[in-house]
């Protein structure tokens, strides 16, 4: 608890989620486990936060709160005393009603016969959340009952069209929202919320709430894996049932407490929804080879095999880059001949530089021959090749005739097969194995997945990681991409050849 009879407007949060993660926030928060992609958007929100205060306080006269290295009752002392001047605050503390808030940013608003104040909340955000709402109204309510005179409130997210200039300019980055109106509507609500999650936090014993949709929505709770320990599983759970669930399916599940898909009735399922459940059921794998061949057939031998790694920033990094834009630092291309002949290049940028033209032009050279491109998801490829070819007007041609000669494995994957081993995923991941065993994903060194790749890549371009650490990232990156492409053509041979049933 953030202090004596106070939550923190994070515990409230974490209370408006699920009450049960609020009571293990409070009492048992060593349980709680943190994915990596959890961890990538607290890093991206602290970036944020730091551009947001030069955003603010362009003069630089702004002051900030600092509640970790002063303690809780002089952060509160210093808020009140700060909010007596004319200057921007940030992360201004306030207690009051049983909780505690600190904004993200307070600036002097109305005329100076009457002088309040207005309350900007910024989020790593694209757009306004509705939890995002729920937040916004508690630090309204708490920073009000503790005597503010707010005059308006606000949430300044990222506009993702923006483009950066470079030169550590960042107007234009933040847009703002106002939700004065709405904030205030709520106090009462909010209110409600402080006395419910206080009479959770002083429970003996954490609600008895069961897994389930909560555990993810709005986020993945880090709880999720301790609340999930014993729990009994299906033999084949609907968690593998593929696309999205009709009403009527939601409907029948809730009504019948359905938990296996093999209770699932054939007129509420998708063809696809029935092949993983008849498939999963029988154990009895799924292929239309012909279909498959059928499919391959206009792209014949030699081709090549191709797939990107890429990072993103939320606050971009550098000059002609958008927040969140999708930008590329390695590939890994593989060619096979028809004689079977199997060769491969790549490209890997660990600079810490832009290597976009860099990794644009390698690919152009390599790639020169008008020959097949096959990829796995040819949406992901085409999209980052197209904005290639629109930053890099000299190399638009090329790159433009590469997207049009891509050939997309995942759908062929999609219609033409399912192994039971897929568990309800045509991910690449969960493909290879089936066939070709022999490659092992887990058995690389270090990067096992994107989002892996997207850590070690950062890790890597940190000026403070050691030469020896970096080679050894390097190194993995170049093992992981590989077999990603190599993969891809053990698919192929699969889907050419008229596979191998692997039980």
């Amino acid at each position: 608890m953030a202090g004596p009879g106070n939550l923190s407007k994070s515990k409230l949060v974490a209370y408006r989620q699920c009450p049960k993660r609020l009571w293990l926030e409070l009492h048992r928060p060593e349980l709680r486990v943190e994915s990596p992609a959890t961890q990538a958007v607290f890093r991206t929100g602290h970036e944020v936060g730091e551009v947001a205060q030069r955003l603010y306080d362009p003069g630089g006269t702004g002051e900030v709160v600092d509640f970790k290295a002063d303690g809780l009752a002089a952060a509160l002392d210093r808020t009140r005393e700060l909010l007596q001047g004319d200057g921007p605050v940030f992360e201004a503390g306030f207690a009051a009603d049983g909780a505690l808030a600190f904004a993200d940013v307070m600036l002097r608003a109305g005329g100076p016969d009457r002088p309040g104040w207005r309350m900007v909340e910024v989020k790593a955000s694209t757009a306004v959340k509705r939890y995002q709402e729920d937040d916004v109204a508690i630090q309204s309510h708490v920073a009000r009952a503790a005597g503010v005179d707010l005059r308006g409130v606000a949430i300044a997210h990222i506009d993702s069209s923006w483009t950066y200039p470079g030169d550590g300019d960042y107007r234009g980055l933040l847009v703002e929202r106002d939700l004065t109106d709405t904030a205030s509507a709520r106090a009462a609500e909010v209110g409600l919320w402080i006395d419910e999650a206080q009479a959770v936090a002083a429970a003996p014993e954490a609600p008895a709430i069961a897994v389930g949709p909560q555990c993810e929505n709005p986020f993945r709770c880090g709880f999720l894996e301790h609340c999930s320990a014993g729990r009994p599983v299906a033999e084949f759970p609907l968690e593998w049932l593929p696309g999205r669930r009709s009403p009527a399916l939601e409907a029948f599940v809730v009504e019948h407490a359905v938990d296996d898909l093999r209770d699932l009735p054939d007129c509420l399922l998708t063809d696809r929804q029935r092949r993983v459940r008849d498939v999963s059921a029988s154990g009895v794998p799924y292929f239309d080879a012909e279909g498959a061949a059928r499919d391959l057939a206009p792209y014949p031998l030699p081709a090549w095999f191709l797939d990107f790694e890429t990072i993103q920033f939320g606050v971009p990094r550098w000059a002609g880059t958008r927040p969140f834009q999708m930008l590329p630092f390695q590939f890994s291309l593989h060619r096979l001949d028809w004689d079977g002949t199997l060769a491969h290049a790549g490209f890997l940028d660990l600079s810490g530089e832009d290597p976009s033209e860099r990794f644009a032009r390698r690919l152009v050279e390599l790639c020169g021959e008008p020959l097949p491109v096959f990829v796995y998801n040819a949406a992901f490829e085409g999209a980052r090749l197209a904005e290639l070819a629109q930053r890099f007007p000299g190399l638009q041609a090329p790159l433009l005739d590469l997207k049009r000669r891509l050939v997309d494995l995942y759908p062929i994957a999609l219609r033409r097969f399912y192994h039971p081993q897929q568990r309800g995923s045509w991910s690449i991941k969960y493909l290879l194995p089936v066939v070709a065993p022999h490659l092992d994903y887990g058995a690389l060194p270090g990067v096992h997945d994107g989002t892996q790749a997207m850590e070690a890549y950062l890790e890597a371009v940190d000026r403070s990681t050691p030469a020896a650490r970096k080679a050894e990232i390097e190194h993995a990156l170049v093992r992981y991409c590989e077999l990603d492409t190599l993969a891809m053509v053990e698919i192929w041979r699969f889907f050419n050849d008229g596979g191998t049933q692997e039980d």
